[in-house]
C-alpha cells in the first residue's frame, strides 16, 4: 500500500509492545479439549501418547525459539518462559502470541500420526493463547511452582476418580459424590485402600508434568548446542519429569532467570 491513497488506514494499527524488562511467559492451552480427548478415545485418567505429542509440539517452539529457555506441561496445555531481555518480534504482544499459538498448533497436527497411528483425527483441535508479565524471579518460580501443584492436585483428583469408575463400577456422578470434600491424603488412602494403589510409584510424567529446558554447563555455555554445531543433530534442549517448586530446580539452573 505503500504511497497509495489507502495507506492511510496503517494508522489504525496501534503498537503492542510488552512491558520491557519483564520476563514473558506464554500459556497454550487445548480448546474444549474434554471433547477432543473423547472423540479421539484418549485413554483415562492419563494418556501418555498424548502427553508426548504436547512434549513434541512443545519441542518445536524452543527449537525455533532461542529465547525460550524453559517450558512445563500438563494435560492440554503448555508454559514456555521467555529471555527477560528477548527482543523476539520486537516484543510485540499480538506478533509473540499468534506465532506461537499457531506454531503449536501446526506440529501438534502434524505430529499427530507419529503417536496416534491408528487413530485417524476426526477433527482438528484448536489452542489458545495469553501472554503474562512477571517483574521480578519470585514470581516466575512462583508460577511455575503453581502450574506444577495444579498437575499433581489435578492427576491425584483424576486416577481417584477414574478409579472409582473404572475398577469400582461408579457411575461418573457417583464418583464426584464420593470424592466430594476429601482431602488429598484421604485421596492416597481411598486408592491404596480401594484399588491396591500407591500414588507416589505412579509414573513422574503424570504426578509433575514435562519440564523442557534449554540447558548450559557451569561456565555458562550451551554444552549441548555447541555439540549440535558439530553433530548437526543434539539439541540443546532435555525434558525431565522432575520438581520445579523447590530451590534446588532453579539455583543449579541460575542461567533461566538471567537477562
Amino acid at each position: 500500500m505503500a504511497g497509495s491513497k489507502f495507506a492511510y488506514v496503517k494508522n489504525f494499527e496501534l503498537p503492542d509492545p510488552l512491558l520491557p524488562g519483564t520476563f514473558i511467559i506464554i500459556r497454550l492451552d487445548g480448546h474444549a479439549f474434554h471433547r477432543f480427548s473423547d472423540v479421539h478415545s484418549f485413554q483415562k485418567p492419563n494418556d501418555e501418547r498424548a502427553l508426548m505429542l504436547m512434549d513434541r509440539a512443545a519441542r518445536a517452539i524452543m527449537e525455533e525459539y532461542k529465547d525460550a529457555v524453559l517450558a512445563f506441561g500438563e494435560s492440554d496445555e503448555y508454559s514456555f518462559l521467555l529471555r527477560r531481555s528477548t527482543s523476539l518480534y520486537n516484543r510485540r504482544h499480538a506478533k509473540i502470541l499468534t506465532t506461537l499459538t499457531s506454531l503449536f498448533t501446526a506440529r501438534y497436527l502434524y505430529h499427530w500420526s507419529d503417536f496416534f497411528p491408528n487413530t485417524p483425527l476426526q477433527y482438528p483441535p484448536t489452542f489458545d493463547g495469553r501472554i503474562v508479565l512477571y517483574p521480578s524471579e519470585k514470581e516466575v518460580r512462583d508460577y511455575f511452582a503453581w502450574r506444577q501443584a495444579d498437575t499433581h492436585i489435578n492427576n491425584l483428583y483424576n486416577t481417584a476418580f477414574w478409579s472409582l469408575v473404572q475398577q469400582g463400577g461408579q457411575s461418573t456422578k457417583e464418583a464426584h459424590e464420593t470424592l466430594r470434600g476429601t482431602i488429598s491424603s484421604q485421596k492416597h488412602e481411598l486408592l491404596f485402600s480401594r484399588f491396591g494403589i500407591n500414588y507416589g510409584t505412579l509414573s513422574e510424567r503424570f504426578r509433575k508434568g514435562s519440564v523442557l529446558i534449554r540447558e548450559q554447563d557451569n561456565a555458562g555455555t550451551r554444552v549441548l548446542e555447541k555439540a549440535a554445531k558439530k553433530t548437526k543433530a543434539a539439541s540443546p534442549i532435555i525434558l525431565c519429569h522432575c520438581d520445579i517448586i523447590t530451590a534446588e530446580f532453579w539455583s543449579i539452573r541460575p542461567y533461566l532467570l538471567e537477562h
